[in-house]
């Protein structure tokens, strides 16, 4: 079976379910219903099913941030497929780790991330350069998103630095141009910049998905990123938020508060398309 390209099963996907909301599964021991931790012996895993179960009509695509379940060992790459084999086929699912080294270090990550978990995506650091970033666009049926403009506070004390008269992180977008030669670059922007994302999407051309953290706890403006995340057809953002909807509300109902908080946002998001 020839597999789908990763911008035609994220656009299938947006327009079905008419959403471009990311769930992030940040799973966290400390922060899952005590409720559930009492009753089950695999506490992880069902509470990672339920979010899945709760969300899965209105989402676009799903977020495994990867630390969160390394920190488990051999515990956590177990989660990490069982999560992704919850996950309906036809939402995209992507691999949040901020992966590069140098080239054949670079090309295990990739493998692994692409083959061996088979993800729709994973995030990639470009502060290597080209021979760092080429393995993992070698998997031209995937999407990886390189990091150009990132959520926390201290992000500008290097992508705002000014070179030949524009920010670091301009350059970066020029250089994810210029890469996206077989359509399987996307960007990570922060939504809690929304200038700085408006100037990327300018540099960057309508068939190049946006990642957009940042939404949420983190306090994102959810008109702005909607308006210059999107592209001409409004597909292409994605807007993902993980703590705001997978620990949304109380222990006993858990499951019922995840399900709110995900339309919630949905709708928030699809006022502004």
């Amino acid at each position: 079976m020839i597999p789908i390209d990763f911008i035609d099963k994220l656009y299938a996907r947006q327009k079905k379910a008419k959403s471009l909301l990311c769930v992030g599964l940040d799973i966290d021991e400390k922060k899952i219903p005590a409720s559930l931790v009492a009753s089950s012996d695999t506490p992880l895993i069902d509470f990672n099913r339920t979010v899945i179960e709760q969300t899965k009509e209105v989402a676009c695509a799903y977020k495994l941030n990867l630390a969160f379940y390394e920190v488990f060992g051999k515990q956590g790459y177990d989660l990490i497929e069982e999560t992704l084999s919850c996950i309906p086929k036809d939402i995209i699912t992507i691999l949040d780790g901020k992966r590069n080294d140098i080239g054949n270090t670079a090309r295990k990550y990739a493998q692994a991330c692409y083959e061996t978990l088979d993800a729709d995506a994973v995030t990639v650091n470009p502060y290597l350069g080209w021979d760092g970033i080429q393995p993992f666009l070698e998997y031209t049926d995937k999407c990886s998103f390189i990091l150009c403009r990132t959520s926390n506070k201290s992000a500008a004390d290097i992508q705002n630095v000014s070179y030949q008269g524009k920010p670091l992180y301009l350059h970066v977008a020029k250089k994810i141009r210029e890469w996206n030669e077989q359509g399987q670059c996307g960007v990570v922007v922060g939504a809690t910049y929304p200038e700085e994302l408006q100037s990327i999407r300018k540099v960057l051309t309508d068939d190049i998905p946006f990642l957009l953290p940042g939404i949420g706890k983190q306090g994102g403006d959810v008109g702005k990123t909607v308006r210059y995340g999107s592209n001409s057809q409004g597909l292409g953002a994605i807007i993902n938020s993980s703590r705001g909807i997978i620990y949304a509300g109380s222990d006993e109902n858990y499951a019922e508060d995840i399900h709110a908080a995900a339309r919630q946002l949905h709708s928030l998001i699809n006022t502004y398309r």
